[in-house]
């Protein structure tokens, strides 16, 4: 068995050791090639999972508006604050972000239907929110 698998930790200081000292014939090759590819998918991941709790507040806001909290919104604040910093450090998930929010959608109405005990089918099927509107500061409905 291979480092990478025995060892995740020492693996990585080996490859970067290798690097470092310019022994590049000596990469494991196969297994860095799919661990740069999973760390580029982790940030669509990211965003994914943001896009996720912020819809999932912001239907929270507009189905229960009797139940709004300070808690709510700075969750609504948060999100959009680090969906904008994850967008300005990875300008190449710009054109993800469409189905990004499509996907992430389905989650956020799971969510919250949980958080509020309405009924899943109390929420649209498909985003009602423009990405204008969820990520413009202070925007809630």
């Amino acid at each position: 068995m291979n480092l990478h698998r025995q060892d995740f930790h020492a693996w990585t200081r080996q490859q970067a050791d290798l690097m470092k000292s310019g022994r590049l014939g000596e990469l494991d090759t196969v297994n860095l090639i799919d661990e740069i590819e999973d760390m580029g998918a982790s940030r669509e991941r990211e965003l994914e999972s943001r896009l996720g709790v912020l819809l999932a507040h912001l239907l929270k806001w507009r189905y229960q508006p009797d139940h709004r909290t300070r808690s709510w919104r700075l969750t609504i604040a948060e999100q959009r604050r680090r969906i904008a910093r994850l967008l300005a450090r990875n300008p190449s998930l710009k054109p993800l972000l469409l189905q990004a929010l499509a996907d992430a959608y389905g989650d956020a109405v799971l969510v919250a239907a949980r958080e509020t005990d309405l009924d899943e089918s109390t929420f649209p099927a498909a985003c009602p929110f423009a990405l204008e509107n969820i990520m413009e500061d202070g925007w809630t409905e």
